[in-house]
Protein backbone atom coordinates (compact mmCIF):
# COMPACT_ATOMS: atom_id res chain seq x y z
CA UNK A 1 0.00 0.00 0.00
CA UNK A 2 1.08 3.38 0.36
CA UNK A 3 3.35 5.39 -2.44
CA UNK A 4 3.93 2.07 -4.20
CA UNK A 5 0.27 1.26 -5.13
CA UNK A 6 -0.82 1.43 -8.79
CA UNK A 7 -4.35 2.72 -9.45
CA UNK A 8 -5.64 2.61 -12.97
CA UNK A 9 -8.98 3.34 -14.27
CA UNK A 10 -9.72 1.38 -17.39
CA UNK A 11 -13.07 2.39 -19.13
CA UNK A 12 -15.08 -0.25 -21.28
CA UNK A 13 -17.21 1.10 -24.00
CA UNK A 14 -20.75 0.65 -22.17
CA UNK A 15 -19.64 4.38 -20.24
CA UNK A 16 -18.31 2.56 -17.38
CA UNK A 17 -15.22 2.50 -15.71
CA UNK A 18 -12.79 -0.89 -13.65
CA UNK A 19 -10.90 0.53 -10.89
CA UNK A 20 -7.55 -1.35 -10.83
CA UNK A 21 -5.35 -1.58 -7.70
CA UNK A 22 -1.79 -3.01 -8.24
CA UNK A 23 -3.27 -4.93 -11.53
CA UNK A 24 -6.06 -6.48 -9.25
CA UNK A 25 -9.81 -5.13 -10.75
CA UNK A 26 -11.27 -3.67 -7.56
CA UNK A 27 -14.49 -2.10 -8.88
CA UNK A 28 -16.54 -1.16 -11.33
CA UNK A 29 -18.18 1.88 -11.37
CA UNK A 30 -21.42 3.90 -14.06
CA UNK A 31 -21.28 7.17 -12.39
CA UNK A 32 -24.11 8.23 -14.77
CA UNK A 33 -25.65 5.14 -13.67
CA UNK A 34 -24.99 3.63 -9.95
CA UNK A 35 -27.96 1.31 -10.13
CA UNK A 36 -25.48 -0.44 -13.24
CA UNK A 37 -23.84 -3.26 -11.39
CA UNK A 38 -21.30 -5.18 -13.38
CA UNK A 39 -19.60 -7.72 -11.24
CA UNK A 40 -21.56 -10.58 -10.46
CA UNK A 41 -20.57 -10.82 -6.33
CA UNK A 42 -21.66 -6.91 -6.39
CA UNK A 43 -25.03 -7.49 -7.90
CA UNK A 44 -25.45 -10.48 -5.16
CA UNK A 45 -25.17 -8.08 -2.70
CA UNK A 46 -27.19 -5.69 -3.93
CA UNK A 47 -29.75 -8.80 -4.20
CA UNK A 48 -29.47 -9.53 -0.60
CA UNK A 49 -30.56 -6.29 0.23
CA UNK A 50 -33.59 -5.99 -2.10
CA UNK A 51 -34.65 -9.10 -0.30
CA UNK A 52 -34.24 -8.35 3.21
CA UNK A 53 -34.70 -4.61 3.07
CA UNK A 54 -37.06 -3.98 0.58
CA UNK A 55 -38.05 -0.66 -0.92
CA UNK A 56 -36.17 2.74 -0.76
CA UNK A 57 -36.18 3.90 3.07
CA UNK A 58 -32.92 4.97 4.18
CA UNK A 59 -31.11 1.88 6.18
CA UNK A 60 -27.30 2.49 7.79
CA UNK A 61 -24.88 0.64 5.78
CA UNK A 62 -21.33 0.13 6.56
CA UNK A 63 -18.98 -0.94 3.88
CA UNK A 64 -15.36 -3.08 5.05
CA UNK A 65 -13.40 -1.59 1.76
CA UNK A 66 -14.44 0.93 -0.41
CA UNK A 67 -12.45 1.13 -3.76
CA UNK A 68 -14.36 2.64 -6.46
CA UNK A 69 -17.55 2.87 -3.93
CA UNK A 70 -19.60 1.29 -6.62
CA UNK A 71 -22.26 -0.27 -3.36
CA UNK A 72 -22.14 2.75 -1.64
CA UNK A 73 -23.31 4.27 -4.76
CA UNK A 74 -25.77 1.89 -5.60
CA UNK A 75 -27.51 1.77 -2.12
CA UNK A 76 -27.82 6.02 -2.28
CA UNK A 77 -29.48 5.74 -5.89
CA UNK A 78 -31.85 3.07 -4.65
CA UNK A 79 -32.60 4.21 -1.18
CA UNK A 80 -31.71 8.00 -0.93
CA UNK A 81 -30.36 9.38 2.65
CA UNK A 82 -28.81 5.96 3.61
CA UNK A 83 -26.48 7.09 6.27
CA UNK A 84 -22.75 5.31 5.00
CA UNK A 85 -19.88 4.65 6.65
CA UNK A 86 -16.96 3.14 3.76
CA UNK A 87 -13.91 1.72 5.83
CA UNK A 88 -11.39 2.34 3.12
CA UNK A 89 -7.29 2.42 4.26
CA UNK A 90 -6.08 3.57 0.96
CA UNK A 91 -6.36 7.08 1.24
CA UNK A 92 -4.20 7.52 -2.07
CA UNK A 93 -7.18 5.29 -3.73
CA UNK A 94 -10.16 7.06 -2.55
CA UNK A 95 -8.49 10.77 -3.33
CA UNK A 96 -7.97 8.98 -7.00
CA UNK A 97 -11.56 7.71 -7.00
CA UNK A 98 -13.23 11.10 -5.57
CA UNK A 99 -11.22 13.12 -8.39
CA UNK A 100 -11.85 10.93 -11.55
CA UNK A 101 -15.16 9.08 -10.90
CA UNK A 102 -16.95 12.14 -8.43
CA UNK A 103 -19.86 10.83 -5.51
CA UNK A 104 -23.44 12.13 -6.30
CA UNK A 105 -24.44 15.43 -4.56
CA UNK A 106 -26.82 15.02 -1.89
CA UNK A 107 -25.26 11.30 -0.51
CA UNK A 108 -24.00 10.45 3.49
CA UNK A 109 -21.13 8.36 2.08
CA UNK A 110 -18.30 8.98 4.62
CA UNK A 111 -15.09 7.44 3.96
CA UNK A 112 -12.59 6.89 6.84
CA UNK A 113 -9.27 5.87 6.03
CA UNK A 114 -8.74 2.42 8.63
CA UNK A 115 -8.53 -0.87 8.40
CA UNK A 116 -11.71 -3.17 8.27
CA UNK A 117 -10.98 -4.62 12.20
CA UNK A 118 -10.36 -1.54 14.20
CA UNK A 119 -13.25 0.21 12.12
CA UNK A 120 -15.84 -1.95 13.14
CA UNK A 121 -14.62 -2.13 16.39
CA UNK A 122 -15.14 1.22 17.02
CA UNK A 123 -19.11 1.50 15.26
CA UNK A 124 -21.49 1.77 18.30
CA UNK A 125 -23.53 -1.66 19.11
CA UNK A 126 -27.06 -1.85 16.79
CA UNK A 127 -26.04 0.74 14.47
CA UNK A 128 -25.91 -0.69 10.76
CA UNK A 129 -28.77 -2.56 9.32
CA UNK A 130 -26.34 -4.01 7.00
CA UNK A 131 -22.53 -4.62 6.85
CA UNK A 132 -21.00 -5.59 3.48
CA UNK A 133 -17.20 -7.12 3.65
CA UNK A 134 -15.55 -6.73 0.57
CA UNK A 135 -11.90 -6.01 0.97
CA UNK A 136 -9.01 -7.66 -0.32
CA UNK A 137 -4.91 -7.39 -0.33
CA UNK A 138 -3.11 -8.15 -2.83
CA UNK A 139 -5.44 -10.45 -4.84
CA UNK A 140 -6.59 -12.39 -1.25
CA UNK A 141 -9.37 -11.65 1.68
CA UNK A 142 -7.46 -10.39 4.62
CA UNK A 143 -7.00 -13.11 7.22
CA UNK A 144 -8.41 -10.58 10.29
CA UNK A 145 -11.66 -9.99 8.20
CA UNK A 146 -12.73 -13.92 8.13
CA UNK A 147 -12.12 -15.12 11.84
CA UNK A 148 -14.80 -15.97 14.66
CA UNK A 149 -13.61 -12.51 16.80
CA UNK A 150 -14.43 -10.65 13.70
CA UNK A 151 -17.80 -11.39 13.16
CA UNK A 152 -18.56 -11.53 16.39
CA UNK A 153 -17.80 -7.87 16.49
CA UNK A 154 -20.08 -7.21 13.18
CA UNK A 155 -22.87 -9.18 15.18
CA UNK A 156 -22.52 -6.75 17.85
CA UNK A 157 -22.90 -3.69 14.87
CA UNK A 158 -25.66 -5.47 13.17
CA UNK A 159 -29.47 -4.35 14.19
CA UNK A 160 -31.16 -7.25 15.04
CA UNK A 161 -33.20 -7.14 11.85
CA UNK A 162 -29.71 -6.83 10.31
CA UNK A 163 -27.33 -8.48 8.00
CA UNK A 164 -23.60 -8.86 6.85
CA UNK A 165 -23.14 -10.11 3.67
CA UNK A 166 -18.93 -11.45 3.10
CA UNK A 167 -17.27 -11.28 -0.28
CA UNK A 168 -15.35 -14.93 0.03
CA UNK A 169 -13.44 -16.08 -3.03
CA UNK A 170 -12.19 -19.84 -3.26
CA UNK A 171 -10.82 -22.57 -4.91
CA UNK A 172 -14.32 -25.64 -6.18
CA UNK A 173 -13.28 -28.05 -2.83
CA UNK A 174 -15.22 -24.66 -0.84
CA UNK A 175 -12.26 -25.97 1.50
CA UNK A 176 -11.89 -22.25 2.86
CA UNK A 177 -15.92 -20.99 2.62
CA UNK A 178 -16.47 -24.30 4.95
CA UNK A 179 -14.20 -23.29 7.25
CA UNK A 180 -15.69 -19.20 6.85
CA UNK A 181 -19.24 -20.60 7.44
CA UNK A 182 -18.42 -22.92 10.35
CA UNK A 183 -17.24 -19.35 12.07
CA UNK A 184 -20.41 -17.81 10.81
CA UNK A 185 -22.43 -20.05 12.22
CA UNK A 186 -20.82 -19.82 15.55
CA UNK A 187 -20.87 -16.32 15.90
CA UNK A 188 -23.86 -15.63 14.59
CA UNK A 189 -25.90 -18.49 16.52
CA UNK A 190 -29.45 -17.28 18.73
CA UNK A 191 -28.60 -16.17 21.75
CA UNK A 192 -31.54 -17.25 24.19
CA UNK A 193 -31.50 -15.28 27.54
CA UNK A 194 -29.66 -12.01 28.34
CA UNK A 195 -26.79 -10.61 30.19
CA UNK A 196 -29.22 -8.78 32.39
CA UNK A 197 -28.70 -9.14 36.24
CA UNK A 198 -25.31 -10.34 35.69
CA UNK A 199 -26.22 -13.37 33.51
CA UNK A 200 -24.31 -14.24 30.36
CA UNK A 201 -26.26 -14.55 27.35
CA UNK A 202 -26.40 -18.85 26.62
CA UNK A 203 -26.28 -20.28 22.94
CA UNK A 204 -29.29 -21.45 21.73
CA UNK A 205 -29.04 -24.87 19.96
CA UNK A 206 -30.77 -23.76 16.90
CA UNK A 207 -28.10 -23.01 13.39
CA UNK A 208 -27.73 -19.34 12.35
CA UNK A 209 -29.53 -18.02 9.88
CA UNK A 210 -27.38 -18.10 7.05
CA UNK A 211 -27.06 -18.61 3.04
CA UNK A 212 -25.01 -18.28 0.25
CA UNK A 213 -25.25 -17.62 -2.89
CA UNK A 214 -22.71 -18.02 -6.08
CA UNK A 215 -22.69 -18.11 -9.54
CA UNK A 216 -24.03 -21.59 -10.98
CA UNK A 217 -20.76 -23.15 -12.46
CA UNK A 218 -18.94 -21.78 -9.14
CA UNK A 219 -21.52 -23.49 -7.17
CA UNK A 220 -21.06 -26.89 -8.76
CA UNK A 221 -16.95 -26.57 -8.37
CA UNK A 222 -16.49 -25.88 -11.84
CA UNK A 223 -14.03 -23.23 -11.17
CA UNK A 224 -12.20 -21.17 -8.41
CA UNK A 225 -14.75 -17.75 -7.62
CA UNK A 226 -16.32 -15.54 -5.23
CA UNK A 227 -19.27 -16.57 -2.99
CA UNK A 228 -21.06 -14.50 -1.38
CA UNK A 229 -22.28 -15.29 2.29
CA UNK A 230 -25.05 -14.23 4.23
CA UNK A 231 -25.37 -14.33 8.16
CA UNK A 232 -28.27 -12.96 10.34
CA UNK A 233 -29.22 -12.30 14.04
CA UNK A 234 -32.58 -12.55 12.86
CA UNK A 235 -33.55 -14.57 9.86
CA UNK A 236 -32.70 -14.91 6.03
CA UNK A 237 -35.74 -15.80 3.66
CA UNK A 238 -33.86 -18.07 1.07
CA UNK A 239 -36.84 -18.18 -1.21
CA UNK A 240 -36.90 -14.00 -1.08
CA UNK A 241 -32.80 -13.80 -2.18
CA UNK A 242 -33.86 -16.18 -4.81
CA UNK A 243 -36.50 -14.55 -6.22
CA UNK A 244 -34.33 -11.35 -6.33
CA UNK A 245 -30.75 -12.51 -7.24
CA UNK A 246 -33.19 -14.03 -10.15
CA UNK A 247 -33.84 -10.30 -11.56
CA UNK A 248 -30.34 -10.17 -12.13
CA UNK A 249 -28.33 -11.69 -15.36
CA UNK A 250 -25.71 -13.93 -14.20
CA UNK A 251 -27.42 -17.57 -14.01
CA UNK A 252 -26.59 -18.12 -9.87
CA UNK A 253 -27.60 -20.24 -7.10
CA UNK A 254 -28.69 -20.18 -3.66
CA UNK A 255 -28.01 -22.32 -0.54
CA UNK A 256 -29.66 -22.34 2.57
CA UNK A 257 -30.69 -24.34 5.43
CA UNK A 258 -29.88 -28.21 4.99
CA UNK A 259 -28.66 -27.62 1.84
CA UNK A 260 -25.84 -25.11 3.03
CA UNK A 261 -24.82 -27.53 6.07
CA UNK A 262 -24.26 -30.11 3.63
CA UNK A 263 -22.23 -28.49 1.01
CA UNK A 264 -20.40 -26.66 3.86
CA UNK A 265 -20.18 -29.35 6.45
CA UNK A 266 -16.41 -30.13 8.31
CA UNK A 267 -15.27 -26.63 8.82
CA UNK A 268 -13.74 -25.07 11.55
CA UNK A 269 -13.95 -21.67 12.14
CA UNK A 270 -10.63 -19.24 11.86
CA UNK A 271 -10.05 -17.70 14.90
CA UNK A 272 -7.70 -14.67 15.82
CA UNK A 273 -3.88 -15.17 15.31
CA UNK A 274 -4.36 -17.46 12.59
CA UNK A 275 -2.81 -16.69 9.36
CA UNK A 276 -5.49 -17.83 6.82
CA UNK A 277 -6.07 -15.27 4.17
CA UNK A 278 -8.90 -16.37 1.43
CA UNK A 279 -7.06 -18.37 -1.28
CA UNK A 280 -5.10 -16.50 -4.15
CA UNK A 281 -6.96 -15.90 -7.21
CA UNK A 282 -5.43 -18.15 -10.30
CA UNK A 283 -5.15 -15.46 -12.59
CA UNK A 284 -5.67 -12.24 -11.24
CA UNK A 285 -8.03 -9.61 -13.09
CA UNK A 286 -9.54 -12.46 -15.30
CA UNK A 287 -11.28 -14.78 -12.93
CA UNK A 288 -13.96 -12.18 -11.70
CA UNK A 289 -17.19 -12.27 -14.05
CA UNK A 290 -17.47 -9.34 -15.96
Amino acid sequence: MGEQTEIEFVPDEHGGVTVMRDGHPQSHVDVEDPEHLVFEYVQHMAAAIDAIFPGSDPIGVTHVGGAGLSLPRWVHATRPGSPQIVLEPDERLTAAVREELPLPRGHRIRVRPQLGRPGVAALKDASAHVVLVDAFDEGRVPADLQTLEFFAEVARVLRPDGFVAMNCPDEPAWKHVKDVVAGLQEAFRPLRGSAAGGLAPQRAGGEASLALVAMRDVMKGRRYGNTVLLASPGSIDADEVRRQVGRWPFPSGVLAGASLTRRTSGGKPILDGEFRPSPTAPDPGVWRTR
